[in-house]
């Protein structure tokens, strides 16, 4: 494949949330979607970005009451909410009866798909893309990288230098992330990347999504075997090493130097430690500290683990004992 757009230039700066270029102030977004604004009403706002990820000068939306604190807290400088409360000191507020709709409606402006066109790619000196790779618009693929067969890159996916994915990998597809109504599901619509570091391997048949608004990161030297899923926002440290059918959620933080063996599973928003290993077809339920192996499912620490199942394996036999 050869060079396309303008010269190559490797940045390892990823796409953090969805910016808005220029800024607009809160009035003029909740001009765009009808909504009422109090507060600090010409605060600049600089992005979209969802609760998890958010930054200062972040707009961010809630429609639950059980997230209102957190997000009336949080770095985000407007928030767009679906209740009159008083405007925390210095913030924005954009008040509206449906705010996941009108968040939905500010990504599609600001963040539009630009589809397959494979426009302004870059791709480094030293670098094999197969001729069977498909790029979306916006890829940056550094130097001396190896991407095999029927790999398929979406739009504003980063690749650093020495990188090599495997044939039929996804990288780049649209979170898992939903709004249930009573007539169904509403998409939220993607304005995320995914960002891979330097000398990281993937295995076949891997996929790996976008942020829902920031990206979607696997850190520098990390390995990953087949069959995996990573979920949308999730940050992956460097030098991990995730085997075969690991799923990992969205939103999920795992720390350098982790290592989690096969069918290992990791619902959404959780962290796992520097240096935590995790054995095979365990389920984590909630965050693990570092630096030391679990096992189980509910996950523990592997050795009081291996005692239960040693502890198990002798009810027969106390309850022959008992006469039960």
């Amino acid at each position: 494949m050869s060079f396309t757009g303008r010269p190559y230039l490797w940045t390892t700066s990823p796409i953090p949330r969805v910016k808005l270029h220029p800024p607009h102030t809160a009035a003029q977004l909740a001009a765009l979607i009808h909504a009422q604004v109090t507060g600090r009403t010409e605060r600049l706002v600089t992005g979209l970005n969802e609760i998890n990820r958010v930054e200062e000068g972040d707009l961010v939306f809630v429609d639950h009451e059980k997230y209102y604190d957190k997000a009336l807290k949080s770095a985000a400088t407007t928030i767009l909410i679906n209740k009159a409360v008083d405007a925390p000191e210095g913030k924005a507020l954009l008040i509206s009866d449906d705010p996941c709709r009108d968040y939905n409606t500010l990504i599609r402006r600001f963040m539009p798909r630009t589809g397959w066109t494979g426009t302004d790619v870059h791709i480094g000196p030293g670098s094999e893309v197969h001729p069977s790779v498909v790029l979306g618009a916006h890829v940056r693929i550094g130097v001396d990288c190896i991407i095999h067969p029927g790999v398929v890159i979406y739009e504003h996916t980063t690749i650093g230098d020495r990188v090599i994915i495997h044939a039929n990998t996804v990288i780049g597809a649209d979170p898992f992330y939903y709004k249930k109504r009573p007539s169904g599901f509403d998409k939220m619509p993607p304005g995320g990347s995914v960002v891979i570091e330097d000398d990281v391997e993937i295995g076949a048949l891997c996929t790996i999504d976008r942020g829902v608004s920031a990206d979607t990161r696997i850190g520098k030297g990390s390995k990953l075997d087949n069959h995996i899923q990573v979920g949308h926002d999730t940050l992956i440290g460097s030098g991990c090493l995730i085997a075969s059918h690991v799923g990992i959620s969205g939103a999920v933080v795992i720390e350098d130097n982790v290592t989690l063996w096969g069918q290992v599973g990791i619902p959404s928003k959780l962290r796992i430690g520097k240096d935590a290993v995790v054995l095979g077809q365990s389920g984590v339920m909630g965050s693990l500290p570092g630096g030391r192996t679990y096992f189980g499912s509910p996950a523990g620490e592997w050795k009081a683990k291996m005692r239960e199942i040693a502890l198990i394996a002798r009810l027969p036999d106390l309850f022959k004992k008992s006469g039960a």
